[in-house]
């Protein structure tokens, strides 16, 4: 193990770290929108809105992302659509993203009993005023566990961005490896790199699990 080559990398790692996670939260953002719409499209049994809203979720769930990808990066310019490699990928995450979080958002608005729906209905609420302030507070609550498995989920999955060559992490080791064939120190990089973005955004999660599961918030 040569340190000499592991400091002479730093620059390098540092700039796809802030990318890694920059692109993270990105998608991590996007997909919680579209999947809290997705569901509540869903749960409410919009006409046609929820049908599209479940082909979207099966297809965005039923494929990988190195497929998507493929598709928007290579495909979409046949047809006059042409995109950078970042934006192909932050829509590629919020894609598959939104799929995996409308399932688990969808858990959790089916968990609020029919007593709550019918309670607010009495009370003269609308579709958007229950799901605004009956359905989604209570679901995102029981939805918890699944959004932080999908959180933890979207993260690793920014290293398939290495197939149209997005500088994060992985494509950044996999770069120096191929020039200087130092795998040891370069692999080694990038598990610390993971392990930095990973733990703090694991016992934030657990953190909020906590929080939710005995109502502390508020406290």
């Amino acid at each position: 193990m040569d340190w000499t080559i592991i400091q002479q990398a730093l620059p390098a790692y540092g700039h796809s770290f802030v990318l890694t996670v920059w692109l993270s939260l990105v998608g991590i953002i996007g997909s919680i929108i579209v999947g809290v719409i997705a569901s509540l499209l869903q749960y409410f049994k919009t006409p046609i809105l929820s049908q599209i809203a479940t082909a979207y979720v099966e297809l965005a769930r039923n494929t990988p992302l190195l497929i998507q990808l493929f598709f928007l990066y290579y495909a979409f310019p046949v047809i006059g659509w042409r995109m950078s490699s970042i934006t192909a990928g932050i829509i590629g995450l919020i894609f598959l993203g939104g799929g995996y979080m409308a399932e688990g958002f969808t858990g959790g608005f089916q968990g609020v009993t029919d007593s709550q729906i019918n309670s607010g209905e009495a009370l003269g609420m609308n579709r958007f005023q229950l799901a605004r302030y009956v359905v989604f507070p209570q679901g995102f609550a029981l939805s918890m566990p699944a959004l932080a498995a999908n959180v933890i989920f979207l993260i690793k999955e920014t290293s398939i961005f290495t197939v149209i060559a997005i500088p994060e992490l992985t494509n950044t080791a996999l770069d120096l490896i191929g020039m200087y064939y130092r795998s040891n120190e370069y692999l080694l990089m990038l598990v610390i790199g993971y392990a930095i973005i990973m733990i703090p955004v694991i016992l934030l999660l657990n953190w909020l699990e906590r929080k939710v599961r005995y109502g502390a918030f508020g406290d």
